[in-house]
């Protein structure tokens, strides 16, 4: 636990300095609260298919198919809202629906077919980008100025967002002293009583510092408050529930989970489903953000979901990762890509910086884990 906590302040370092490199570099521009504000947003989307890719590659497994299935689930969200005019509520229970199902068929392959999850979820990359071609006859479909469209582009009122921060504030502040209580209770507390107390106030800081940052602009934009509210909601599955605790298990070591009395085929089949869920709100997400869908939606999506978890402390090699730790190296990977382009940094440069920091990543991972 403290080897990924310190892994955890390493990012946060990382994320300060590239912070700082592209301030340099645009003059200023780039810790503009529009900027910022503009850069929770696009983040969002990938974080949200990080939260799922975690407990997926937690399991030992992997996902390639979610970026082009977001795509694909984004498209059938404006097929059936648009094309079809259904309400917004139906089409948001259609496209969840169908995303667990995409999971559920993934997971049913992987887990009762024992087919490789690379394989499958190659597959599914290629069937998942065809069928949006299919489906969209490759044309972009544009989103009418309702609720939809509202769901990527709207704001919380600042009010709202001072609120959310006092309910996280002690939300997070009873989550340390929860846990601090626990290891003292069974004897494996490290900390003194000092630095637990300059833990919770630098995180208290960092989420003051960042609501007032989203306040200062127009609000917190809703898909991050979608963000946070599936972080919460899946760290504590992740941490605090029998399934979360089986995932673990299963990607820590699958024989002895099963041993131990671990259905390792359910486990693995419903953490595809959880992603396919994620998937389909991560879809919805991106194509309200941008107010279309388009036949391309999604493109590479999917490594920089993978890159997240991978900076943000998860082992391809299962049994170790977090939820927020995946959103963290989210926000480093979509910092990467904002400030790259706001310095109108060559195309090719970008690919390059971006496959470095992953291969680097998972050297760090593959280091740590001999040591």
């Amino acid at each position: 636990m403290e080897r990924l906590n310190l892994r955890m302040y390493a990012m946060v370092l990382a994320l300060v300095c590239v912070w700082v490199i592209f301030t340099l570099l645009t003059g200023g521009t780039f810790l503009s609260t529009r900027n910022l504000s503009n850069l929770s947003r696009q983040a969002a989307v990938t974080a949200i298919l990080a939260v799922g890719m975690t407990l997926v590659i937690v399991s030992a497994n992997i996902d390639l198919s979610v970026g082009y299935g977001a795509g694909l689930l984004g498209a059938i969200g404006a097929i059936v809202h648009v094309w079809w005019g259904q309400p917004i509520v139906v089409t948001l229970l259609a496209v969840i629906c169908i995303g667990i199902l995409m999971g559920l068929m993934q997971g049913y392959l992987v887990a009762y077919q024992r087919i490789p999850a690379f394989i499958v979820t190659l597959g599914g990359f290629l069937v998942y980008r065809g069928l949006m071609l299919a489906f969209t006859k490759g044309e972009t479909i544009l989103l009418p100025d309702n609720w939809l469209k509202a769901i990527g582009n709207a704001y919380l009122s600042p009010t709202l967002g001072w609120i959310l921060m006092i309910a996280g504030l002690g939300i997070s502040g009873y989550g340390f002293y929860r846990q601090r209580a626990a290891r003292i209770k069974y004897g494996t507390e490290q900390t003194s009583l000092y630095i637990f107390i300059l833990k919770v106030a630098g995180i208290s800081a960092l989420i003051v510092a960042f609501i007032a940052v989203m306040n200062a602009h127009k609000g917190i934009p809703f898909p991050v408050c979608i963000l946070f509210g599936l972080a919460f909601v899946f760290h504590f599955i992740a941490n605090r529930t029998r399934f979360g605790r089986y995932v673990y298990a299963v990607g820590g070591n699958a024989e002895a989970a099963y041993l131990s009395g671990v259905n390792v085929r359910s486990v693995t089949l419903r953490v595809f489903a959880t992603m396919g869920a994620l998937m389909a709100v991560a879809g919805v997400v991106m194509t309200a953000r941008v107010g279309s869908a388009s036949p391309e939606a999604g493109r590479l999506l999917e490594l920089d979901a993978i890159a997240a978890c991978v900076i943000g402390g998860a082992s391809l090699m299962g049994g170790r990762g977090s939820i927020f730790g995946a959103i963290l190296g989210a926000f480093v990977m979509e910092s990467l890509n904002n400030g790259m382009s706001m310095a109108n940094m060559d195309a090719s440069w970008q690919d390059i910086i971006k496959g470095i920091v992953l291969v680097a990543a998972v050297g760090f991972d593959m280091a740590s884990r001999r040591r």
